[in-house]
């Protein structure tokens, strides 16, 4: 079972759309203010003697909020979460301290630092990769590398998200 502490949830605008994640209890201080609605919860009981309710796992705001979406920085920790610490070309998972990141068109060919050009490599794949394409090396990407689509925080998520917020994030891993 997860600590309570661990749950978090979704926070909507009045239109539905993922605007952050926010910690339980400030949803239900939220929830105690009239600022929002509960939309999905948790089969998780909290309360004290008086009250009793499900952890809220998704709120909407009553009010309007203008949205912002923001943009994912093409960042080392970014790339790593995107191809989820593991290396493109032997598929192995490392921490990140033994990974790199590889550019697939090599800057010494061109090649550009930005998310359609680089993927997470170990050390020895990209070693042996050098200064080559996958085809010239022989080493096909596992996956291409994409830009990833705006985010709640503006940085990759890593974790898969609730099966509760699946309706409201649109296509995204379930837990």
């Amino acid at each position: 079972m997860t600590a309570i502490a661990h749950y978090r949830t979704l926070l909507l605008d009045s239109s539905f759309r993922p605007v952050k994640v926010i910690p339980w209890s400030r949803a239900v201080t939220l929830m105690f203010q009239g600022k929002v609605i509960e939309v999905e919860s948790y089969d998780r009981l909290i309360g004290h003697p008086s009250v009793e309710m499900f952890v809220p796992a998704v709120v909407a705001l009553k009010q309007y909020l203008r949205y912002h979406p923001f943009k994912v920085r093409f960042t080392k920790r970014n790339v790593f979460l995107r191809d989820g610490y593991a290396c493109q070309y032997c598929g192995e998972r490392y921490p990140a301290v033994e990974l790199t990141i590889d550019h697939v068109v090599p800057r010494a060919q061109g090649g550009r630092s930005c998310w359609e050009n680089v993927v997470t490599a170990c050390e020895p794949c990209n070693h042996r990769k050098s200064d080559r394409t996958p085809r010239q090396a022989g080493m096909p990407l596992l996956s291409v590398p994409e830009r990833p689509r705006p985010s709640l925080h503006g940085h990759v998520v890593a974790r898969k998200v609730p099966a509760e917020w699946n309706p409201y994030l649109g296509k995204r891993a379930t837990a």
